[in-house]
Formats: structure tokens, sequence, C-alpha cells
């Protein structure tokens, strides 16, 4: 049940529109006078206040000052009651935070109305508030690494992107980290002779386009698209924001860019080490792992970025591709590779 406290130095005028609002299913508390009605209203804490402005010792206008300023009763609803009719006093009771104004005589309906109309909005405003918390409370305890993914994708500028489209290039500012929700991605920089080098392929699920949180550094290798691609991008602002109030959360992030760095350092020993055809066959597995495919499944994917990827000359490729179909290693059809052996390919030397 809804509380109203009434605050009225009329006698007969008070008990009746006390009795009104009983009447009407409310819980009403009484003052008799502006001083009595400002500590009723800090012990109550009502739901609305309906105050007439002429009274002895403290009239209207200082008692919605003074619960305007104290904290606790700073959000209840207030209604003025008065006999004084002119503008310019209902201009001063709106301009101090009144929320409205009825003047005697007021018919039943009319009181009533206001109070319902009141109560509502202070009641949407509340719940407002509370959703606006909440999200806000949300946002700010991103507890680990699965729940900061759903952040990507729920508050995330989601972009869609087709193969062969650019991300973003190197050199280009980076301001943006992104998550791939579908789709494949491949990182690569130009050597100085203008060969390309792919360094990673990611995958659904994997965060890019990170760089130093602390210095403005920009993007140092260019994203393009394998496969379409959708991506949810937040702003590195806002990642280092959500990280820095989480360590767990951090740690958990710093493990993942850990081993993504272990995982390119073996890649680049496999370039730097490797025989053609051990290089060739596990690029082929890892092109295969980061697309998700069974060994039965055809790996669609161009003679270049397979060559890129494993750092060798295309020609080479291409001679090693067909020295694999004729071990049994492979079948190719067109651009698309089956693993036939799996077992074999792995072991190749």
């Amino acid at each position: 049940m809804k509380t109203i406290l009434l605050i009225e130095d009329d006698a007969a005028l008070r008990e009746n529109t006390a009795e009104l609002l009983e009447l009407a299913n409310y819980t009403v508390f009484t003052a008799t006078n502006g001083r009595i009605g400002i500590e009723v209203a800090k012990k109550q804490l009502p739901d609305i206040i309906v105050c007439d402005i002429m009274m002895p010792e403290i009239d209207g206008y200082g008692v919605l000052e003074a619960v305007s300023m104290d904290p606790t009763t700073s959000h209840i609803p207030f209604v003025f009651l008065s006999a004084r009719t002119e503008h310019k006093e209902i201009r001063k009771g709106m301009d101090m935070g009144a929320d409205d104004y009825l003047t005697k005589p007021f018919e039943e309906e009319e009181l009533l109305s206001a109070v319902e109309s009141r109560l509502a909005k202070a009641e949407i405003l509340t719940k407002a508030l509370d959703v606006s918390s909440k999200k806000k409370e949300d946002e700010d305890t991103v507890r680990n690494l699965n729940e900061l993914k759903n952040l990507f994708d729920d508050t995330g500028v989601i972009k869609s992107f087709l193969k062969g489209e650019t991300i973003y290039q190197e050199g280009d500012h980076s301001n943006t980290i992104y998550l791939i929700l579908e789709g494949i991605v491949k990182s690569h920089k130009m050597e100085e002779g203008g060969k390309e080098l792919i360094t990673a392929l990611h995958k659904p699920d994997d965060f890019l386009g990170f760089t130093s949180f602390i210095e403005n550094i920009p993007y140092q290798e260019t994203a393009t698209v394998v496969e379409n691609v959708s991506v949810a991008g937040i702003s590195k602002s806002e990642l280092k924001n959500i990280l820095g109030k989480n360590q767990n959360l951090s740690l958990e992030l710093m493990n993942v860019l850990t081993n993504n760095i272990a995982e390119i350092k073996e890649q680049l020993l496999q370039m730097a080490y490797s025989s053609v055809r051990k290089k060739t066959a596990q690029t082929i597995l890892q092109f295969a792992r980061v697309l998700n495919k069974k060994p039965d499944e055809a790996i669609k994917i161009s003679r270049s970025d397979l060559a890129s990827v494993a750092g060798i000359a295309t020609e080479s490729l291409i001679r090693t591709l067909s020295e694999f179909k004729k071990r049994g290693l492979i079948g190719i059809e067109g651009r698309n590779i089956t693993i036939l052996n799996l077992q074999e390919l792995e072991t190749v030397e």
C-alpha cells in the first residue's frame, strides 16, 4: 500500500483530505506544520508528499527545500496545495522542483489524479533507473572470458565483411578490438620484396586487433577475410576499463594472448627449419583445424594463402601437393583439398 504524507495546518481540511486519501486505499501520515512535516518525511519516507504552502514555523517552500536537499527524501514526489492562484506563486513552486500544484478548493478527482499520476511517474523512473543501474553493474562486473565474449556480442558494434575484404590495415589507428562471430580471418604482413606473409589464422570466438593498451600503437598487421565474416567490435578504451576492474579476467585474457604467441613462434620455427614437405603438411592440417573441417571434408583455400602460411613459394607448394596426391595423402579437385590419410600426413618430415 502506497504511503502519503499530508502537511496541512488547517485541521478540518487536513482531516477531510486524509480521509479521502485513506478511502482511496492509501496509508496517510499527517503533520500540522512544516517543521513537523520535515521530521515525519525523514522518519517515514513516504511515497509522496502533499503539502500546503502558507503554514506556521516553516512554510511549504521551506519544506520542499529541506526534503530536496536530503538524499534520503530528495526522490519523493512533491505536490503543493495552496489557496494562492497567482501565476508567479505557481511558477515559484514548480521552479523549486515541485511535481504538481493544486489550488484550493480542489475536487476529489483532481487530487486523486495528481497523486496517482505522480506515483506512477515515480515508479516508471525508478524502474528505468534500476534497469540502467543493473546494466551498468553487469558491464562493470565482467567476471571471466565467457562473459567478456558475451559483452562483445551483446553491446559491440556488429559488422559483416565478404571474402577478400579488409577489416583493418597495417598502420591504421588501433581503436577497436574485435571478436569473430563467424568466418575466418587471416593476419598478414608484406615483406620488403612484396611477398605476403600470413602470420595467423583466426576462427570464430577468437579476438582480433590487440595492440598496446598504454601507447597509441597502430595495427601491426592487416586483417583480411578468408571466409565471409561477422565481427563484434568494442573500443580499446572500453575494454581497458573493463580489464582494469577485474584482475582474474585480465589474467585469462593474458593467457589466451600468450598461447597465441606460442603458436606463432611454433609456426615461425616450422617455417625456418622444417622441410618443404613438412611445412606443406602442417599448413594443410592447420587450415583444417581453423576451418573446423573433418578429415573427409574438403578444404577450399587458395594456393597462395597456403604458401604464405607455410612460408614457401607457391610453385614449391603446388609441386608438394601433387606429390602428396600421388602418395594418397590428400585428394585434390580444383581448389578443394581433402585429407585422405590423416595419420601419415601428421608424420610427414
